[in-house]
């Protein structure tokens, strides 16, 4: 999955699994106790550090997947969720039956109640729904047909020839013809370079011209043909190319060669 649509909360939870994982290995008894850790202990070991473990990984795998999965009537989501409380609980019970905790387990109930807590709150707090890592900033792209690569692309891509280039307007041209001032009249004998009704005519709508565009958060790609089910899922931090307009909405390109309607464009980073 793109590491990019990787939210905050998503980041505590992927930190606390670490943690808890780690805890695994060290002591969970202390004092005059013999020292065993997590993995010499099934019950303990499947119970609260490889349930919270799984649950948090669960949690992650359900944010890659287009469509919802369900398990026992939750969604996947929801079910690794309801794993990482239920470690969080056994960890809290252990400890209090315990007559003398070592580290493992003092350290377990903490990641434990991190990743439970994480994996509860994401979906309620705004700060934990912002994206870990932020979408790159794009350069400032050329003015069209300047410069001595004229024509669009990637933002910041270096063209490799002037008449190359996805949906650049007149891609064939040969040669370069001679700029005319804006409304003058072409003789109709061609000697100025072009024949009469070349321009485009006064008051006519403008053509769309294709850009690069970039999400705030992951939104559903939907068919051309009005499908409802979502075809794919643009994520933050990546470039797509919009190659038309319909309407509200925009007809984009995925890098795979994949085309679909974007219905909700609001607050795209244009490059």
């Amino acid at each position: 999955m793109n590491i990019r649509s990787l939210t905050r909360g998503d980041g505590v939870v992927i930190g606390a699994a670490v943690l808890l994982f780690i805890a695994s290995f060290l002591s969970i008894t202390g004092g005059p106790y013999p020292s065993f850790n997590a993995w010499e202990s099934v019950s303990g070991l499947m119970s609260v550090y490889l349930a919270g473990v799984i649950g948090a990984a669960i949690i992650i795998v359900s944010r890659a997947l287009p469509q919802p999965r369900k398990v026992a009537g939750l969604d996947l989501g929801q079910f690794g969720v309801a794993l990482t409380v239920f470690a969080a609980w056994t960890a809290f019970w252990s400890l209090i039956d315990s007559n003398s905790a070592g580290p493992g387990l003092i350290i377990g109930l903490i990641a434990a109640l991190i990743l439970a807590g994480g994996a509860v709150a994401s979906p309620l707090l705004p700060p934990l729904q912002a994206a870990l890592i932020g979408a790159p900033k794009p350069q400032a792209a050329a003015p069209y047909g300047a410069g001595p690569n004229p024509g669009y692309g990637y933002p910041g891509a270096q063209q490799q020839q002037a008449s190359q280039g996805y949906g650049y307007p007149g891609a064939q041209q040969q040669q370069p013809q001679a700029a005319q001032p804006h409304g003058q009249q072409m003789p109709m004998d061609g000697t100025a370079g072009g024949a009469r009704g070349a321009g485009p005519a006064a008051g006519a709508p403008a053509e769309f011209a294709p850009f690069w565009f970039a999400v705030p958060v992951a939104r559903p790609l939907y068919g051309e043909d009005g499908a409802p089910a979502p075809i794919a899922e643009l994520a933050p931090g990546t470039w797509y190319l919009a190659v038309d307009q319909r309407g509200q909405a925009l007809i984009a390109q995925t890098q795979d060669g994949r085309r679909g309607v974007l219905q909700d464009t609001t607050g795209i980073q244009r490059g």
